[in-house]
């Protein structure tokens, strides 16, 4: 790893110290370093750092093309581990790249839901994720987060906000084969995500809140 993922790692548990009441919940559910996919919900751009600092494992992300546009940014999350992905369609060489370092046994940190979701509640989740693990028959890890949202408000810092990262306990989805269908490829992505949501209070647990299903929502 780069120096940067080293410094930028103490540099965020110094900040998280001084500038919120910061609080890890479930480490022990964190198995020792091996082929792991970590999945958690999305709420502000500090959550992969916070993340990154909350598992205590060598890891790497997979981030949305657009962090590596600008110089420095591609600078900070190249270096931060980091790669890019495209966000709508198949992005081949992003898979690739997962299922390198998941065969290096990094585990890879993926935000299902593709984007920050701006009402805290969880949103409609990409497939990737479920389908990377399923492939590769790699364990989940489902970790929620909360509290990142008051970050977007004006001196958040004096107030001291409560985050909070929940682990959970890892699980595995069914093997895919060569006739996985899309409906259920849905299913594998529903029922990870509910991982998530039973993580999440209920006010955060948006369209995987428990009684919906992948069918209802397509409905809607």
């Amino acid at each position: 790893m780069h120096w940067l993922y080293y410094v930028g790692r103490f540099l965020i548990r110094v900040i998280l110290f001084l500038m919120s009441s910061w609080q890890v919940k479930g480490q022990e559910n964190v198995p020792e370093q091996c082929p792991l996919v970590i999945v958690c919900n999305h709420l502000h751009v500090v959550d992969a750092p916070i993340i990154a600092v909350s598992v205590p494992l060598k890891i790497i992300f997979m981030a949305k093309e657009e962090l590596f546009r600008h110089w420095f940014s591609r600078f900070v999350v190249q270096n931060f581990g980091t790669f890019p992905v495209r966000r709508r369609g198949v992005d081949r060489e992003a898979l690739r790249q997962a299922e390198y370092w998941l065969k290096q046994s990094v585990p890879l940190v993926m935000f299902p839901e593709g984007k920050r979701s701006s009402t805290i509640q969880m949103q409609p989740a990409f497939p990737g994720s479920a389908l990377i693990a399923s492939h590769l028959g790699v364990p989940i890890l489902p970790v929620s987060i909360i509290g990142t949202e008051k970050l977007y408000e004006r001196l958040w810092w004096l107030r001291r906000p409560r985050i909070t990262v929940n682990i959970g306990q890892p699980f595995y989805l069914p093997p895919t084969d060569s006739k996985l269908t899309r409906a259920k490829l849905a299913q594998l992505t529903d029922s990870m995500m509910k991982h998530i949501a039973e993580l999440l209070p209920p006010e955060y647990q948006g369209v995987y809140a428990r009684g919906e299903n992948a069918e209802d929502r397509e409905s809607k």
